[in-house]
C-alpha cells in the first residue's frame, strides 16, 4: 500500500461514496476523521451540478460531517472557471436548477431565458427543474451553432435502496438525438475539472487520489489524468461491471471504511 501512503490529497466523490441519498455510508465519518488526524487533505468532488457549495456543505453538516465551502468542488464551479477563461461575463442559456443559476450569476455570467437572442453558450447541467420548453430552446440554439457545454456526463444519479434519478447524460442523449451534436464536457472524467482543481488549490497530480463509485467517471478521471484511482463498491459499480470494464482502478475497496484501515 505504499502508493496510498504517498497521497497528500483525496478527491472524494460524494453520491455513492460518502453517502447515498440522505444516508451516510458506514465508516465515512471515521475515514474523514482519520485523514484529518494524518494531516491529509480531502476535497469533496462531485459531478452533481444541481446543488451549489452551500447546499453540499449544509447536507454534509446535517449528516454529521464537518465541511466548509472550500472543501467542496463541483462540476458547476469547474464550468464557470472554464467559461470565464473563454469569455468573462458571457451570455448563457442555462439548463440548470436555481442553485446552478445562482452560481453562474455570482461568477458574472448573464443568463438568457428566451429564444432568438444573441448568446455565447448553451450550458447543460443536472436540471431537476427541466421542462420541454427549456430543451426545445436549447436544441434551437445548438442546432444554429451556439457553443454547447455540459457540466458532466453521468447518466444517472444514485439514490438510497438501489434507486436512481436520470442525470445530465440522459439529457445530453435527448439533445444529441435532436441536433446530432455533443457538448464539451467539463466534469469527471475530463481534464477540465482536474485542471481547475489543481489551479485553485495549488496541488500536484502525483499526490492526488480520485475516490469514487463509478468506473466511467471517477475511475476514468484517475486513469485519464494521471491520478491514483480508487474504486469503492458502495454505489453504482457491481462485481460484473468491474470484471468487464476497460477502466481498471489502481485499488478496489468495499467502501471508504476499508481505505481508513490501510492508512492507520
Amino acid at each position: 500500500m505504499k502508493e496510498l501512503k504517498d497521497i497528500k490529497c483525496y478527491l472524494l466523490d460524494m453520491d455513492g461514496t460518502i453517502y447515498l441519498g440522505n444516508e451516510l455510508i458506514d465508516g465515512a465519518k471515521e475515514f474523514l476523521k482519520k485523514l484529518k488526524e494524518k494531516n491529509i487533505r480531502y476535497i469533496f468532488l462531485t459531478n452533481n451540478s444541481s446543488k451549489n457549495k452551500d447546499k453540499y456543505v449544509e447536507k454534509l453538516n446535517n449528516l454529521g460531517i464537518e465541511a466548509h465551502r472550500e472543501d467542496v468542488f463541483s462540476s458547476g464551479e469547474a464550468t464557470t472557471i472554464y467559461l470565464s477563461k473563454k469569455k468573462k461575463g458571457a451570455k448563457v442559456f442555462l439548463l440548470g436548477t436555481k442553485d446552478l443559476e445562482d452560481e453562474f450569476e455570482k461568477a458574472g455570467f448573464e443568463l438568457v431565458r428566451e429564444r432568438n437572442k444573441d448568446i455565447d453558450f448553451v450550458v447543460l447541467g443536472f436540471d431537476t427543474t427541466l421542462t420541454y420548453e427549456k430543451l426545445w430552446i436549447a436544441c434551437e440554439y445548438i442546432a444554429n451553432g451556439v457553443e454547447y457545454i455540459a457540466t458532466h456526463p453521468d447518466f444517472n444519479c444514485p439514490l438510497e435502496n438501489g434507486k436512481f434519478m436520470p442525470d445530465a447524460g440522459a439529457m445530453m442523449a435527448f439533445i444529441k438525438a435532436s441536433t446530432g451534436k455533443e457538448p464539451t464536457v467539463i466534469g469527471k472524467p475530463n481534464r477540465h475539472i482536474i485542471d481547475a482543481i489543481i489551479e485553485k488549490y495549488d496541488l500536484k497530480k502525483s499526490e492526488l487520489a480520485m475516490v469514487g463509485d463509478r468506473l466511467y467517471t471517477d475511475i476514468r478521471t484517475g486513469i485519464d489524468n494521471g491520478l491514483t484511482s480508487i474504486l469503492v463498491m458502495s454505489g453504482e459499480t457491481d462485481k460484473k461491471m468491474l470484471e468487464e470494464t476497460i477502466f481498471v482502478p489502481n485499488f478496489v475497496f468495499n467502501s471508504v471504511k476499508e481505505i481508513k484501515e490501510t492508512i492507520e
